[in-house]
């Protein structure tokens, strides 16, 4: 039962289940929405069942990229970055590995292969805790990997990854919990479960328009430009 509870981050899901489920009941955005809402039996299945694909396509993407960085980057740049102190690398982990995310998610949203994969995720209707689960297992292995390969590669302290990994996994639950929360001014830099919600929609629109028109990379580009003027028009820009 114990390695089962660890593959599966049993624990993990029911501390977040003890803590989301009553403060979405308390401090909800849509308190009618009902705690058994629509797909919530599907959206259970991902939370279990990706669980194992995603941390097995990980470990094969980080054994393979590091194998053919050590042979590329200077030893000198890995034992200089794992000699900063360790608040430093927590710094710059969180900015290398956020900038990776960003990169690969606006890929999913602008090509149409990617965007494929990616809708699956964007196919939640009823936002909560429990939807954050809702993707497909290569979408979160490449953006995972985007994010954390880098890290791992330039010789990060083990500790300040994992740091950011935790904060990653709880702000992702928080970003598409059903809660009326929202950070003013620092939505620019961190985004809220308000701010997610709204634009959510909005997107699903803009994206099915770019699909049934099948409109060039190029111009998927642009239409992303679309996107930041909702986003701004909306107050959350």
């Amino acid at each position: 039962m114990s390695f089962l509870a660890t593959l599966f981050d049993f624990r993990l899901f029911f501390l977040a289940a003890l803590i989301f489920v009553p403060l979405e009941r308390l401090v909800g955005a849509h308190k009618n929405q009902p705690l058994l809402r629509r797909f919530w039996v599907n959206d259970l299945v991902y939370v279990f069942a990706n669980g194992l694909i995603i941390r097995l396509g990980l470990v094969f993407l980080v054994a393979l990229f590091l194998a053919g960085s050590r042979q590329l980057l200077p030893g000198g740049l890995r034992d200089a970055v794992a000699a900063q102190p360790f608040w430093v690398q927590l710094i710059e982990v969180f900015l290398l590995a956020d900038l990776g995310f960003y990169a690969l998610h606006r890929l999913f949203h602008s090509v149409p292969a990617l965007w494929r994969i990616h809708q699956i995720h964007h196919s939640i209707e009823e936002m909560d805790w429990l939807a954050a689960a809702r993707v497909h297992p290569v979408d979160q292995i490449l953006t995972k990997g985007a994010s954390l390969l880098p890290c791992f590669a330039l010789g990060f302290s083990e500790w300040a990854i994992g740091v950011f990994a935790l904060v990653y996994h709880w702000h992702s639950i928080l970003l598409h919990s059903n809660l009326r929360l929202g950070f003013g001014p620092l939505n620019r830099l961190i985004a809220s479960p308000d701010f997610h919600r709204t634009l959510g929609p909005q997107t699903n629109q803009v994206m099915a328009e770019l699909a049934a028109a099948k409109e060039t990379v190029t111009h998927l580009y642009t239409r992303w430009e679309e996107l930041e003027a909702i986003k701004a028009a909306a107050g959350l820009g």
